[in-house]
């Protein structure tokens, strides 16, 4: 049986959270690696209006076992109310990456 993989997806208002959460998870084992991208200009409807803000993006490699903790953890550390959370499946990567990740992310 095929391993499953995914890249997940969050964004926040400061690169501190940014490094938090991806710390967070990394520290856990919910994610083999986090990756910070930003910032980042973002433009969203919010409570009726077209808000424009600039973000940090966290790029979380984990596996498909991991994600539903992974999602738990990003909710409750987030200090948004509604977090993006976006699980990308991986539909190919290298065989070693791949494992490297399951690896770190089984304890």
């Amino acid at each position: 049986m095929a391993e499953a993989y995914v890249q997940v997806t969050t964004t926040t208002d400061s690169r501190k959270e940014a490094a938090e959460l991806a710390r967070s998870a990394v520290t856990e084992r919910l994610a083999a690696c986090a990756q910070l991208i930003g910032p980042i200009a973002s433009t969203y409807w919010w409570e009726g209006e077209i808000e424009s803000a600039e973000e940090w993006m966290v790029l979380f490699k984990t596996t498909t076992d991991c994600f539903e903790d992974l999602a738990a953890q990003i909710t409750e550390q987030h200090s948004y109310d509604t977090p993006e959370i976006i699980a990308t499946p991986v539909v190919a990567g290298s065989a070693e990456y791949l494992s490297w990740v399951r690896e770190q992310t089984t304890e």
